[in-house]
């Protein structure tokens, strides 16, 4: 049902083919490039506490359809990323504390964009049971499904702190911005700005 009513906010364009191209283009070479970083983080994941070398995390992407989001694992096997609260605080590895740390734990998620399940850039992927809880409170929350996921983001990069249910009007807001918006060269000023935080620690704020 809920994919049924989403469809017709994913109108077929140019634009959309063009952002696909990009899509490919771009995680395929990213593949390539950190090809030896991931075989060296997937044995010394597997050296250091033996287990599943991925998360695989349920989340919504285009038009709600579920999909599973792929993770370097950085905690210890049995450990469930999703049951992380405040009380709870996260156990990471050895590995899994620099991993996390440089990012690279995220590197998975090129094969969900080379699979057409996410994007270099859009809203961040959510729970379902956040989505579900968020939806129920903004009637216009389905709008943020119009285009795929993203790893990185107009809302993330202008609310890189704060926690799925906080702010959840505002970054709503950026996300329909987006949305509206969406094109190539706003996609490489985001993917720009986020290199920026990454490397320099300097937000979009």
């Amino acid at each position: 049902m809920l994919v049924r009513t989403l469809r017709h906010y994913v109108p077929v364009s140019r634009k959309r083919r063009v952002k696909r191209l990009f899509d490919v283009l771009l995680s395929s070479v990213l593949l390539l490039i950190t090809l030896p970083v991931t075989v060296l983080t997937a044995i010394l994941i597997i050296l250091e506490n033996p287990g599943p070398i991925f998360y695989r995390q349920r989340r919504i992407g285009e038009c709600g359809r579920p999909f599973a989001l792929l993770r370097f694992r950085d905690t210890f096997a049995g450990t469930d990323p999703e049951r992380r609260t405040s009380e709870t605080p996260v156990r990471f590895t050895r590995v899994g504390a620099v991993i996390h740390r440089l990012s690279i734990d995220e590197l998975p998620q090129l094969l969900n964009i080379l699979r057409g399940e996410m994007s270099f850039v859009g809203p961040r992927p959510e729970r379902p049971a956040i989505a579900n809880h968020i939806s129920r409170r903004h009637a216009y929350y389905p709008e943020r499904h119009a285009v795929k996921p993203g790893i990185t983001g107009w809302a993330q990069m202008r609310h890189p702190s704060s926690s799925p249910l906080m702010d959840a009007k505002e970054k709503l807001q950026e996300d329909r911005y987006y949305t509206e918006h969406d094109s190539l060269g706003v996609d490489l000023l985001i993917l720009g700005q986020t290199v920026r935080r990454v490397l320099f620690g300097k937000g979009a704020h």
